[in-house]
């Protein structure tokens, strides 16, 4: 029975860790936003709109997505996991905490042009409110967004 077990927690333990290691990391989200930043240098944030809601695979893994929201009003111009809240101006809707993330993302936008945001929201993979981290980067007149959860 102790075999079993051990047996057991081993397993448990391996597939932990498997799953934390695929989690996306920071440096995942600042390279997605990076991506997304170098298409509309090269091709135009039409074009990186377009990729954004077909859920290209450059810019959806997982968790892991990139959105668009306008810099001044918030509106939100791309979205792969929530299409619905595509031209919604969201700007003053609070998380489950009642913080105002959207409007610290222009702020931050605005302001010093990229860094990180923390927040709550909902985790696409498993439909839990959780704590997200998501780091932005303002590219003409918009902001890109990536996240990553802390779970």
């Amino acid at each position: 029975m102790k075999l079993l077990m051990s047996a057991a927690a081993v397993c448990l333990a391996f597939t932990a860790g498997q799953a934390c290691a695929n989690a996306p990391t920071d440096k995942d989200a600042i390279a997605m936003v990076e991506r997304g930043a170098a298409l509309i240098m090269a091709k135009g944030k039409d074009e990186l709109v377009k990729k954004i809601n077909a859920k290209d695979k450059d810019f959806v893994r997982g968790e892991l997505y990139l959105d668009m929201r306008d810099l001044q009003t918030g509106i939100v111009l791309a979205h792969p996991i929530n299409p619905s809240i595509v031209g919604k101006d969201l700007i003053d809707v609070p998380d489950a905490s009642g913080k105002k993330y959207r409007r610290d993302i222009i702020n931050l936008g605005q302001s010093k042009g990229k860094g990180w945001i923390d927040y709550l929201y909902k985790n696409p993979t498993n439909g839990k409110i959780e704590p997200k981290s998501t780091y932005i980067q303002r590219v003409d007149d918009v902001i890109l967004e990536a996240g990553i959860y802390k779970n």
